[in-house]
């Protein structure tokens, strides 16, 4: 896929943005540009090298973006962006929100677009972006603490029930947490290509566009900040909830332990009676039956009282 912003008088065009290029697309984009498409292998070098290089007055940037689609939201894809005076070239190999409301926006002022104002404004979109992205997670992570932290009515609680929404909060505040990291390799990203592009640039991409980049490094600053701040809010529900996992555990192995304790008496007593020895003198006794019986119950209700003396029940 290629979709382009022409320029002016027949002139290359401003932004060529291909999206899982094609082998044949890539060499068309490179002999009517002069401009080296980047791969996706080489997209997805890690090393800061590879993904900030400055040839002349031509930028190769990369970075890793987090997939916005609900059911890879996990998942991330490479991005790679080529500067030149006269032209922006992107490569990715998925739709990206970000890119369509970046297009959006350019459609309405073409006019007055230049390969750098383009490279800001996708930088500034992605930066909006990230933050909306941010701001769901801590909406998700204060709903999640409210469920947690909840005062419950001890007469109405199931443990069955708790444990269940338990591991069901586990499994939220976990994917809350992968997304954090995703989101915090794209800020890493973003935080390099920033300062290096308006560094190797500063020459030719003009003041306005200079402080624009400035700005935009102030606001991922912020979302940095804010992003280490749920990372530790999700680590602390983690750990809360596997807290509460834990106790409820422990009060059903306390309750299992009771009842196996309160049941040891009865049983030795009724076992004991149970041998039938014709030397045992409640056997000829008139109220021997009603005597094992007592026993029995008051071998029962003896520990039960004992414990909820001790508040061990």
């Amino acid at each position: 896929m290629r979709s382009n912003f022409p320029g002016a008088g027949g002139a290359l065009p401003l932004w060529i943005d291909l999206c899982d290029p094609t082998d044949a697309e890539a060499k068309d984009v490179e002999t009517e540009t002069g401009l080296r498409v980047p791969s996706r292998a080489e997209l997805e070098e890690i090393e800061t090298s590879s993904r900030l290089q400055a040839h002349s007055d031509i930028l190769y940037l990369s970075m890793p973006v987090p997939l916005h689609r609900e059911r890879d939201h996990l998942g991330w894809t490479p991005i790679g962006f080529v500067l030149s005076r006269k032209v922006l070239l992107t490569v990715r190999f998925v739709e990206l929100p970000s890119w369509q409301a970046a297009r959006r926006a350019f459609d309405k002022d073409i006019a007055a677009c230049t390969s750098a104002t383009l490279f800001a404004g996708l930088l500034e979109t992605m930066v909006d972006f990230t933050a909306d992205a941010l701001e769901q997670i801590g909406a998700q992570m204060n709903d999640v603490s409210r469920l947690v932290f909840c005062e419950r009515e001890p007469g109405q609680r199931s443990v069955a029930h708790s444990n269940k929404v338990l591991r069901q909060t586990l499994l939220t505040v976990g994917s809350a947490g992968e997304r954090l990291s995703q989101i915090r390799q794209s800020l890493l990203g973003l935080q390099r290509i920033i300062p290096f592009a308006a560094d190797k640039a500063k020459t030719w991409i003009g003041d306005d566009i200079e402080t624009r980049l400035k700005v935009a490094s102030t606001d991922l600053q912020s979302l940095a900040d804010f992003e280490a701040h749920l990372s530790g809010k999700v680590q602390f529900l983690l750990d809360a909830v596997l807290g509460f996992l834990n106790t409820d555990q422990n009060d059903i192995f306390k309750v299992l332990t009771i009842v196996s304790v309160v049941g040891i008496p009865p049983t030795f007593i009724a076992s004991m009676y149970g041998m039938n020895f014709h030397n045992m003198p409640e056997y000829g006794w008139a109220y021997g039956y009603q005597w094992g019986l007592g026993l029995i119950f008051l071998s029962t209700i003896l520990p039960i009282l004992w414990f909820k003396w001790r508040g061990w029940w």
